[in-house]
């Protein structure tokens, strides 16, 4: 599975459905995720370092002080409405397995950029089928392009001023970028970045 993009969910109290998409495929897997690993998520997409580590980071970085690391994530289970997933990490040439909420094992596969799979009977049951004709925003999105700020927690869409060239602009951009970042205001920084990527494009 890729990670598609997240996007708001208004029926589920201000969180957020992550949307993965099938490789060989033309099913989507929706999970509903809280608005703290949503945003560990797109951060990490996005490629924004917070000055401190984050839970996920922190995560990442005492796996790997064990001289360990995450070979896979598997998404396989669904009980009730609700997912689960496993971990599988390597530790003195073994595979461990640790239960994990999909959210959570998610923030931790792209951390160490491994592949995300799901059961069978997970995408049967809970699997949607996507035709590119349809006119979901998120069959338009790439993997990339899904993180966009206004799909980030906090953040909105935002335009470039059309009375400033693209260069002035960028560089605008770019100070207001380094400084939420200083600030740890990440929400904002998504935001920025995401118009950066807008204007290069």
């Amino acid at each position: 599975m890729d990670i598609l993009g997240l996007s708001t969910s208004p029926s589920s109290g201000g969180a957020y459905a992550l949307i993965l998409n099938e490789n060989e495929g033309n099913r989507r897997l929706p999970i509903i995720i809280g608005t703290f690993e949503a945003q560990a998520i797109a951060l990490e997409l996005e490629h924004i370092k917070p000055p401190r580590p984050m839970t996920h980071d922190l995560m990442r970085n005492i796996i790997q002080s064990f001289e360990s690391f995450v070979k896979y994530i598997f998404i396989n289970n669904l009980k009730d409405g609700t997912f689960y997933a496993q971990v599988v990490y390597e530790h003195n040439g073994s595979e461990v397995e640790q239960d994990a909420r999909p959210s959570d094992a998610i923030a931790l596969a792209i951390r160490f950029k491994a592949p995300i799979y799901t059961s069978p009977h997970v995408l049967n049951e809970a699997g949607i089928v996507s035709e590119e004709d349809q006119g979901d925003v998120s069959s338009k999105a790439s993997s990339e392009g899904a993180m966009a700020g206004a799909n980030i927690p906090g953040t909105a869409p935002s335009t470039a001023s059309s009375g400033s060239t693209s260069g002035d602009r960028l560089k605008q951009l770019e100070k207001k970028l380094e400084h939420a970042i200083k600030n740890e205001d990440y929400e904002k920084a998504a935001q920025i970045r995401d118009e950066i990527a807008r204007i290069k494009e």
